[in-house]
């Protein structure tokens, strides 16, 4: 995936050394750090969504707090603004996919609008998606609902006039809420937000527990997981190509990425595969195919 490259150097931080590097500083300091980056292409909407987003402190000061409860209190994966930002280039890059296949998000099929306006509902549903966070971990999803709506006018602010801004408002509120785990997502945007979160994966960015001494399935399997890349499939419009270092990354894929996938709307659109990368292990199983 193409990330910018300060999130790429990031990433290739150890987990969890750096993510409680980031959690030690004070709220002004952290915020300083936060930029966001996603490729805006001709996109004069999400363009300046961008440029607001990055200006906007109090955004910003719930990723930190969500990320001060995920990884000093509660000891789980990062949640920070680099999460943030992953989950977002994600969704974007998914949903350019597919529309570059000819499919069709729901801003355009039935509101009559258009992609640009998709990319938006996207992008504002990845940078809002887990807000709530910041308030607790256990209902999370609904939490981030009543924050994210007035702050959704607000960023909307002279980009959209009503009743267009209402309609953009809703579908991010949608997303949203159809990202937890037993979430139905009712649009392909929603669909979206909901594997793009699950796919923040590579380079280990799951493994904090391992990294803390909690050896279990789930911390074992997200260290196996080397790299995803998305890219145009052989028999579906995307395919999902998960690299592991270690078999029981399978866990990853079969246990927490189809779970995601199933109910999620994209199943007609994605193909999974999975393999390991590697002469360090013995391969049990060469390639690994996800049924969905």
């Amino acid at each position: 995936m193409a990330l910018d490259k300060e999130t790429e150097e990031r990433i290739e931080q150890p987990v969890a050394a750096e993510a409680e590097r980031e959690i030690r500083l004070t709220p002004a300091e952290a915020v300083e750090r936060m930029r966001i980056n996603v490729p805006v292409r001709g996109n004069r909407k999400l363009r300046a969504l961008v440029e607001r987003v990055n200006e906007d402190r109090q955004l910003k000061g719930w990723w930190h707090v969500s990320n001060v409860n995920a990884v000093a209190r509660m000891e789980i994966n990062d949640h920070s603004w680099v999460h943030i930002q992953i989950v977002t280039n994600i969704a974007l890059k998914l949903l350019r996919q597919l529309t570059k296949h000819g499919i069709e998000p729901a801003m355009v099929k039935d509101y009559g609008m258009t992609r640009d306006d998709a990319e938006v509902v996207v992008t504002l549903a990845a940078l809002t998606h887990c807000i709530g966070m910041s308030i607790h971990r256990q209902g999370h999803e609904d939490f981030s609902l009543f924050l994210a709506e007035p702050k959704l006018r607000e960023l909307l602010a002279g980009l959209y006039d009503e009743p267009d801004l209402t309609v953009v408002v809703s579908e991010v509120l949608q997303a949203i809420i159809s990202h937890r785990a037993d979430g139905v997502p009712l649009t392909l945007e929603a669909g979206l937000i909901r594997v793009a979160d699950a796919l923040d994966m590579a380079k280990g960015r799951s493994r904090i527990p391992f990294e803390h001494g909690r050896v279990s399935m789930h911390s074992l399997s997200a260290a196996a997981i080397e790299d995803v890349e998305i890219k145009d499939g052989e028999e579906k419009p995307i395919r999902i190509e998960i690299v592991m270092n270690n078999s029981s990354g399978i866990f990853q894929v079969d246990g927490l990425l189809k779970a995601k996938l199933r109910g999620s709307g994209l199943e007609p659109f994605v193909e999974v595969v999975a393999h390991i990368d590697t002469e360090e292990e013995k391969r049990l199983v060469p390639m690994y195919r996800l049924e969905i």
